[in-house]
């Protein structure tokens, strides 16, 4: 992103000096169609933030007990995979004890965003003694995203009412072998 801008604020200064300068007229043929290429180039390296639709939180806890039912840190990378390669964008949040069932020991953020090969700000440990459903459904309400568990969050549809829309909750698992999610329910905004 440095070269275009700096493509971009030289092209600028040739346009200010072509207009500026009496003589310097034909620069403008050279540092006009400069900085439009720049700003084309710009504009392409800028993130592009994903879509409020394509945005999907996994319930971690849930899902990393799809396979077998036994805790799994590779199910949740594949369910992250599977779920980007479907176009959504996904974030992760885990009770506080699922490193103690996974790897014998606490993980916080860091440490399971470096085993799921996320950026840390997309996953998230909740607190000891804090539940993770509220966490869970407060992020998806805030982030206009869907739920990826096969939890029903029972105890929760009444503070959390989009809970019984069709296509919020994204059950999922395995069938074969294969890993298989519900995403053909229509989605209610």
């Amino acid at each position: 992103m440095f070269v275009p801008l700096m493509l971009l604020l030289v092209s600028l200064a040739g346009v200010v000096v072509a207009f500026a300068l009496p003589g310097w007229s034909d620069l403008l043929l050279l540092s006009g169609p400069m900085a439009l290429a720049s700003l084309y180039l710009l504009l392409r390296a800028l993130p592009v933030r994903p879509k409020r639709a394509d945005r999907v939180i996994l319930d971690g806890s849930n899902v990393m007990h799809w396979r077998d039912g036994k805790p799994d840190i590779a199910t949740v990378r594949e369910v992250l995979d599977h779920a980007a390669a479907l176009g959504m964008h996904p974030g992760v949040v885990f009770d506080a004890n699922a490193g103690y069932l996974l790897f014998d020991k606490y993980a916080g953020d860091r440490a399971f965003a470096h085993f799921l090969k996320l950026p840390p700000d997309r996953i998230m440990v909740v607190p000891k003694g804090t539940p993770a459903d509220p966490t869970i459904l407060t992020a998806a309400r805030d982030l206009g995203a869907r739920v990826i568990s096969n939890d029903r969050f029972r105890d929760w549809v009444e503070d959390f009412p989009e809970l019984t829309a069709p296509g919020h909750l994204i059950r999922g698992g395995y069938r074969d072998g294969a890993l298989w999610l519900d995403t053909d329910a229509p989605r209610v905004r």
